[in-house]
């Protein structure tokens, strides 16, 4: 297990997120005022890059078709049978550190199988 940096604090913008590279894996940093979360940036239904969908409660909606992942579990409300990664975040003097080793990775299991969810 290792920690890279990914960025700054202040290059996430409050309440939002984006993306950044770990290794070959694309993660979506979102933030909430100091607390920054990173998880997987791919939706498991349909690919679509969850750093562009909208923070709500602790959670990121799909841009496409507003399936939610809890930043802290990665576990849906919306389709229980999805879930995305999450990765352990620590900030350094304002710099964002991610760990390289996932929590969960179950997400991968599940990624493009999803055709009976067609919303």
């Amino acid at each position: 297990m290792s920690w890279q940096a990914v960025g700054r604090i202040e290059e996430v913008p409050a309440g939002g997120g984006v993306r950044v590279q770990l290794g070959r894996q694309e993660i979506a940093l979102f933030r909430d005022g100091e607390t920054v979360r990173a998880i997987d940036d791919r939706c498991p239904h349909r690919g679509a890059s969850l750093s562009e969908g909208f923070l709500e409660q602790g959670k990121v909606y799909c841009p496409w078709h507003c399936f939610d992942f809890c930043l802290t579990t990665g576990a849906s409300t919306v389709a229980t049978h999805l879930q995305v990664s999450v990765y352990p975040v620590e900030i350094r003097e304002g710099v964002i550190f991610v760990e390289a080793q996932t929590v969960s990775d179950s997400a991968s299991a599940t990624a493009g199988r999803e055709d009976e969810d067609d919303v």
